[in-house]
């Protein structure tokens, strides 16, 4: 899966990429809204592998987003197949995570866009999915400029987190082809 849009690059990771993105997950900012929180370098090379087998198995997955500017990692982006521990499963979802120092530049919504045209028009998909936890204002509104909408009847909590934990309670957003 390669995606280049007007400053980005969406790439298959390589092995240069484990330490810059080692360092994002060890970012407790960066990683606020997820559980566990951060990563260690060796949790990090284990997502990347799963997302290289990911790739491998279905042609898409969660990539490595590249500045085309300088080659600098900003984070990871993709598709991904989530199974039955989301409502109504196994669906198709979308996911983001970059570095600090790469936000507020219309990053994630520049790849994110290109990325939902990619399984529109590559992979011929009906229906893309995303989720998050509900006090994730930022990538819930980034879901929303995406033309992606929720329903509160789809709200869910994440069974992967411990009961009580206020990133427990999920929100379901949904897009299709044309809105």
């Amino acid at each position: 899966m390669r995606i280049e849009t007007e400053r980005l690059r969406l790439r298959p990771w390589q092995e240069r990429d484990i330490a810059p993105f080692a360092v994002i997950n060890a970012d407790p900012e960066v990683r606020r809204y997820y559980y566990p929180s951060i990563l260690t370098p060796t949790e990090t090379a284990d997502v990347i592998a799963e997302c290289d087998a990911h790739l491998r198995q279905h042609g898409f997955a969660f990539v490595a987003v590249e500045r085309k500017a300088d080659a600098a990692l900003v984070g990871g982006l993709g598709l991904s197949i989530a199974g039955d521990e989301i409502p109504g499963g196994p669906h198709v979802e979308i996911g983001w995570i970059l570095g600090r120092s790469y936000w507020r530049n219309s990053y994630a919504l520049e790849a994110a866009g290109a990325c939902l045209q990619y399984a529109w028009t590559t992979l011929g998909l009906a229906e893309v999915i995303g989720y998050t936890s509900q006090i994730n204002h930022p990538s819930r509104a980034l879901m929303e400029k995406l033309g992606m909408s929720t329903h509160a009847a789809e709200d869910f909590d994440d069974v992967t987190v411990p009961e009580g934990n206020p990133l427990r309670p999920h929100v379901l957003y949904r897009v299709r082809p044309n809105g």
